[in-house]
Order: C-alpha cells, then structure tokens, then sequence
C-alpha cells in the first residue's frame, strides 16, 4: 500500500511513522518544514516565549520570597535565537526519524490530479505520484481581517512575534480567545504595556465564566487594560503609533497591534475537487475515521477544523495510519481530549465541564478546592486558581475536571487518566501523593 501525504506537520509526521513501521510505502511531501508550520511557527515559540516570561515574573515577583528584586530585562535576540534553535532541531530530528523508517520525503507543494494522482511541484520541477491513500495535513495559517494592514513591524500576526527587535513599549492585543490571552501574558511579563480588546463580555468567551474571571483579575493586577465590549474593526498606523478602532467608537492608541482572531484552513490549491474531495467553507468535512468524501483519501488537524491542538492530529495521524492499513482502530473520543492555554496562572481542561453538563441536562457533582488551601502553593506563592472535579453522582466515576493554576497542564494529567480509565472518586483519594505537592488539591477536590 502507498500513503501519500501532503503536508508534515504533526498529523503528517506520524501518519508517515506509523504506517511506515507497518510496513506502508510512505512519500511525504511538505513545502515548508518538516514538524508543521503551526506547531512550530506557532505552538512551540509562544510556549518557548511562554517560558521566558514566566521566569520573568518569577524574577520580578521574587521580593515576596526573600530575595533581591532585580528583574533585568528581555534579550530579545537572545530568545529568537533560542526559539530559531528550538524549532531547528525538531525540524532536523523529524527528518532524520523518517529518513530512519525509509520514508520519502519531497520537499514541494502536493496537489492532486485526479482520485490516485498527484503532482508535488519541488524546485526542480514536477514529480508525479501515484498513491492507493492519501492523507491531507495541510493545516492552517493566522486569520488576517481585510482592515488591519500587517507589515510584521507595527501590526502583527502570531508569527510576527518571535524575531522582535526590542519588547514592543504599549501592544494592543486584538482578540481574547486562547492565542489573545497567552501573548498578553508574555508580552505583560516581559515589560510591555498591554490592552486587550475584548469582543465579548469576558476574556475566552467560551470557557467557564468562573475560570475567565481568575485570568482577568489576574491581568487586572498586572495592569493589563481590557476594553471589554468592543470589537475593533480598523487599524491605522501612523509613524511610531498604532491606533485601533473599535465598533462602539472607542480608540486605543499604542505602539503595536497583534492580531490573534483565529485561523484560516490551507486548503486552496492542492486539488481536492480532482480528488473528489468536498470543504465546507474552506475546511475539509471527516468521518470518526478521518476519511473524506472521498473515502481512499483522510485529513487530519487544523485543515479539518477538530480541535485545532497538536496532540489531537498526532494522534489522528496514528489512527489513520492503522485504519489506511486495515488495522484494528478505535476512533478518538474528543470529549476526553485535554487541552490548556499557557498563561500564568495556565488554565487546563478534560472531559465534561460543570457548564457542559448544565446545557445537556446531566447531573453531575462537582467538588472545588482553591489553591489557597494547598501547602506547596502558598509556599511557592502560586495560590491563585484552583481545582474543580466534576463526577458521576451515581457511581462515583470521575468525568472531567478544570485546573486554573500553576503548571495546570502538568497537573491536568491525572484528571485525563481518571477520565480514560473509569477511576472514581474514592479512588483518587485513596492514592498516596507527595506532601507537599500541587497535585494534592486533585485529591482534595476529588474527596
């Protein structure tokens, strides 16, 4: 069986790897960089910044702790070397893994010619392939409204942000949802002034309300002006200064504007309608089994629209890979898919939220344990958030759970693995933990 795939990021990384271990012929083709352009033009530089600004504020915030309070400041072409580096190594391991596990790898753009053809337009030309599957990864790219006029310089997108020459003085984020919130909290703690134009009556509109709240007094401390209700729809630069407009008549005056109001799928001009493959406004409709209209042929990650997360389309790629090749597969069950946004405090989900039980008419008990009564947080001094556990009142079997805390991603696991496996309540407290540990207000929480 030959695999076609078109595009390499992660879905198409480990599509390629497991279908190739299970004997598939693999080609690969990826026009930009091995590992995908959104995670590592995207995911893994904000996290790689991320990290800088959190041992930014650690520093700046370590006068509460005993010691000198001296936060220096931001060597910005330290980190976007650091960042260039990070993703420059992945690249090269992703490649070095496939050309180990005899994949081909063509550098070039795929575009399909009919059902079981394809052209991969490379830099010396065309190469024709003829493929029994296909999968296509193409992923996404930042959204850019027709009234912001991004130059990379003054007005910029998410991938604007990783080679800047100093920490912009005053940046206006456009755009509260995941990707608004992070960079607000990395430019913030980096020393920059901050507004975020927030279009709905909260920050991450679409989370639990009691969760935005603890970002936004968070933000609200660290001086962060969020202009709630306003919906920008122009941006006009003039010299040093941008200026944002909004629909309520509001003006914000800064330095720069970031736009962070989602993505677009990369599907145009690879041929879909020759292969019989249909979109719905530009994203590519699937089965649980990842396949398209045209069933020879799957999509995974951003371009299909499921949960636009990493670990989501590395996991479809591995799926799709044993389904192309027969193999016993079950497919994903994304209401137990964790996810979290890497703020300070991070916020992390998994299953089935209070909220979401609400709007479905289940039942469910949920159990809450702030941060300010866990012995590990106050001594570090990381006591704002806390842990909620939502269960089956019935039997006792944990359905999903929300941390807002500090490393809320490292600590959602165990609430991910209580979900997976059907693990009750009863019995997460009776597991022995670390004291003093973070992880203990699951326990608590769960009790």
């Amino acid at each position: 069986m030959h695999l076609l795939i078109i595009g390499g990021g992660p879905a198409g990384t480990q599509a390629a790897t497991t279908a190739s271990t299970k004997g598939a012929r693999v080609t690969l083709a990826e026009k930009d960089i091995v590992g995908g352009a959104a995670h590592l033009w995207d995911c893994i530089p904000s996290k790689t910044m991320a990290a800088s600004a959190l041992r930014h504020t650690s520093v700046r915030n370590a006068v509460k702790l005993g010691l000198i309070n001296d936060p220096g400041k931001v060597d910005t072409a330290v980190l976007a070397s650091r960042i260039k580096e990070i993703t420059s190594d992945i690249n090269e391991n992703w490649v070095e893994l496939l050309s180990d596990q005899r994949v081909e790898m063509i550098g070039g753009v795929g575009r399909f010619t009919g059902p079981n053809e394809a052209v991969i337009e490379t830099l010396h030309g065309e190469r024709r392939i003829s493929f029994d599957k296909a999968l296509v990864s193409t992923g996404s790219a930042p959204r850019v409204p027709d009234w912001a006029p991004v130059d990379g310089k003054r007005v910029l997108t998410t991938r604007d942000c990783y080679d800047l020459d100093t920490v912009p003085e005053h940046i206006i984020v456009i755009g509260s949802g995941v990707t608004g919130v992070e960079f607000t909290h990395i430019f913030e703690a980096m020393g920059a002034d901050v507004s975020l134009v927030v279009s709905r009556q909260q920050i991450l509109p679409h989370r639990d309300a009691e969760v935005a709240a603890v970002l936004e007094e968070d933000f609200i401390e660290r001086g962060v002006r969020l202009v709630i209700g306003a919906r920008a729809v122009s941006v006009t630069v003039d010299g040093d200064s941008v200026s944002v407009g909004c629909d309520d008549g509001r003006v914000i005056q800064g330095t720069h504007a970031l736009l962070a109001v989602g993505s677009i799928p990369l599907s145009e001009g690879i041929g879909l309608e020759a292969a019989g493959v249909t979109t719905d406004n530009g994203y590519i409709p699937v089965d649980e089994f990842q396949r398209t209209s045209a069933p020879h042929i799957y999509a995974a990650g951003d371009v299909t629209g499921q949960m636009l997360l990493s670990s989501v389309a590395s996991m479809q790629g591995r799926k799709i890979a044993r389904h192309a090749l027969n193999l016993p597969v079950q497919p994903i069950d994304y209401g137990k898919v964790s996810e979290a946004i890497f703020t300070e405090p991070e916020i992390a989900s998994v299953g089935l939220a209070e909220v979401d039980a609400a709007a479905q008419g289940r039942k469910v008990r949920t159990t809450k344990v702030p941060f300010t009564s866990n012995a590990r947080s106050v001594l570090q001094d990381f006591t704002r958030g806390f842990v909620k556990v939502t269960s089956d009142p019935a039997t006792g079997v944990v359905l999903g759970g929300t941390i807002v805390g500090h490393r809320a991603s490292e600590l959602i696991g165990m609430i991910a693995l209580a979900v997976q496996a059907r693990v009750t309540t009863q019995a997460v407290v009776e597991t022995l933990l670390v004291h003093p540990s973070m992880i203990e207000a699951i326990s608590d929480a769960a009790e």
